[in-house]
Formats: structure tokens, sequence, C-alpha cells
């Protein structure tokens, strides 16, 4: 099986090499308005997003923020299938502006257009980062009433464009029965909390490049494409950034497409999926593993289990997970340009 990895270094507003109804799934993490790192991207895409903020208005700051992602959406909307599903990773904004503080609801901003959109909504995953720190708190200490809670979680909105994808053909059903997941990952994934993921704090080691990324794990899209696509599907990512959608698609066996508007990432996202090979497939070899110990614990408890994989030549829970069929990477080639292709094995 071959996946092709195509990375267009241009805004995704319009999306014009796609047509529409192209798109299996859409996984992304836009730059977050009222961070304080993203506001100069804002500014450049709309002057008056600067005077605002410098007058300490910052709802209209907000407001005008949005109006460029809503854009992007637009997009999505556009060229995602009938059935076909978006999550998008996205953290509300905690920010003080003229002395006065208070919480940006990105997420219900993004879901309240999306859904103006067409999209129906489905339940969210709160992607849990809690963190230790002492100093962490935010506010007046423990003298009230001046303190707030510390804001240690991200959505992942998750979208249906009409409604549920059907699979009538016999070649369509094999291949969703070969892209299913483990009983015992379906049981984890599918919670509405995520807390066995860490967050990155990424330092990328060029100067052009901005000092912080906002890279999510490998292993949340990893999930999220194994959740909501199959094999041979096309993934779109329209803010790529370092490039973690495409490495998730190219494990997991899918298509790509990517959009960045910052051509300072292509050299590091070329070394980071020319290079990939070797973690994925261990990657690949560890997620087998965890079932093997998970089937030996369970039949210690329970005794042996009714059905078999064969392709992998272990027991599994139920009878759908006896056709998984789990592809490792094989050769990575960049064909031309930004255009890669995978080659892998069963």
């Amino acid at each position: 099986m071959r996946t092709t990895h195509k990375i267009y270094f241009s805004d995704s507003k319009s999306m014009k090499e796609l047509s529409n109804e192209s798109i299996d799934l859409m996984i992304t993490s836009p730059p977050y308005p009222m961070i304080k790192m993203w506001d100069e991207m804002f500014e450049k895409q709309n002057t008056e997003i600067r005077k605002l903020l410098s007058e300490g208005d910052g709802e209209k700051a907000f407001e005008l923020m949005h109006k460029e992602l809503d854009k992007i959406w637009k997009e999505v909307f556009r060229v995602l299938k009938n059935g076909g599903i978006a999550c998008i990773n996205v953290g509300d904004a905690t920010r003080t502006l003229k002395g006065v503080f208070q919480i940006y609801t990105n997420h219900a901003r993004i879901l309240d257009y999306c859904l103006k959109l067409g999209f129906h909504a489905l339940p969210e995953i709160l992607w849990i980062k809690e963190t230790n720190k002492p100093d962490k708190f935010m506010g007046s200490g423990v003298l009230p009433v001046g303190a707030y809670v510390t804001l240690e979680h991200e959505h992942i909105l998750i979208l249906r464009k009409d409604g549920k994808r059907n699979f009538t053909k016999p070649e369509d059903k094999a291949n969703r029965q070969k892209s299913a997941f483990f009983w015992e990952e379906r049981n984890i994934w599918f919670s509405d909390k995520w807390k066995d993921i860490n967050g990155i704090f990424q330092r990328l080691n060029d100067i052009k490049l901005r000092e912080r990324s906002a890279a999510y794990p490998p292993e949340l899209t990893y999930r999220l494409i194994s959740m909501f696509s199959v094999q041979g599907d096309t993934i779109l990512d329209p803010f790529l950034g370092t490039g973690t959608t495409t490495l998730g698609a190219m494990v997991c066996g899918r298509n790509s497409i990517g959009y960045e508007i910052d051509e300072n990432f292509r050299t590091h996202i070329n070394n980071k999926l020319t290079q990939i090979k070797e973690p994925a497939n261990e990657f690949i070899e560890l997620r087998l593993r965890k079932h093997k110990e998970f089937v030996k614990q369970r039949e210690q408890e329970k005794g042996k289990l009714k059905y078999y994989n064969k392709n992998h030549e272990f027991p599994v829970m139920t009878r759908q997970e006896i056709n998984i069929n789990i592809p490792r990477i094989k050769e990575i080639k960049i064909i031309n340009g930004d255009l890669f292709e995978v080659e892998h094995l069963y």
C-alpha cells in the first residue's frame, strides 16, 4: 500500500487546490485568539486588531481574530465529504487588558460558527493537561475573592458534516474491518476526558521559526485518525505547523494534505517526516505489545479469549477485531518539492 502526503505553503483561507467533498477527516489546532504569541499573526491578517488590543478592547479584538479563523472553517466545510469529521483542538485564553482579567472562550466561539455553517456537534473531548507547579495559581493566592481557577485543559471539538458515514461496498466493509482498533483502546480513546497524553512545550532550533510551536503530541493525532477514518482516507490539516498531523497520517496508513502559511517550517517538516520510519514502527510495535499484555492479564483473570486475529497472531476480545491489520512504514520518499510518498508493509 502507498499513501501520498502533500504540503502547500500558502494561506488556507482559500483551498483552491481542493475540490468540494474531497476530504475524509480534518484535524487541526489553530492559532488561539487572545494568546499573546499569536497576536502578530492575527494583526497581519487585520491591522485593526493591533489597534483594539492597544486600546484594551479585548472583546472586539477577540471577535476580529475569530472572523479570520471563520474563513478557514468555511473552506473546511466545503471540502469535507458528507459524513466527514472535523476535529479542532483549541484552548481558551486568559488575559488582562487595562487591569481587567478575563477568559476568552475560543472553543465556544468556534463551535457556534461551525454549527451555523451546518456542522453537527458530536460529544467533545477534554484534553487534560494538569500541572503541579506551585506557581500555577492565578490571582491573590489563598485570599478570597480574587483568585482564579486554573486552566488545565483544552477542548477537542468533534464535528460531523451531514449524517453518519456509510460503508456499503464489500471492499469498503473489509477495509473498515482492517482499520479497526482494539477493544481496550476503544475504552480509553472514546472517553470524553484524555488524561494520559501529556502536552508538549517544544522549542524549535531555528531562529526563523516561532520560539514556541503549538504542536500537539503525535499520539493525539494518531488516536483521532484511528478513531475517525479508515486506511487510505485523506486527512486535512489547514494549520499544519511542524507537521504532526501529516506524521500521524503516515503512521496510520492514510493520505494527507496540509497547509502552512510560514515557509520557514519547510526544512523542519521535511527533516521530521523523512526521519520518522524507525520511531513510527517502534510506536506500532509498542501498540501491539500493549495489546498482548492486555490479553495476558485478561486471560489470567477471565480465561481464554474467544476470538483470534490471524494477521498479528494473537487473541482479541471481539469478532470486529479479527481482521485488524496495522501497517508499518517500509520507505518514505520525497517525490518532488513538498510531495511525499510512503510505502507501507503489512
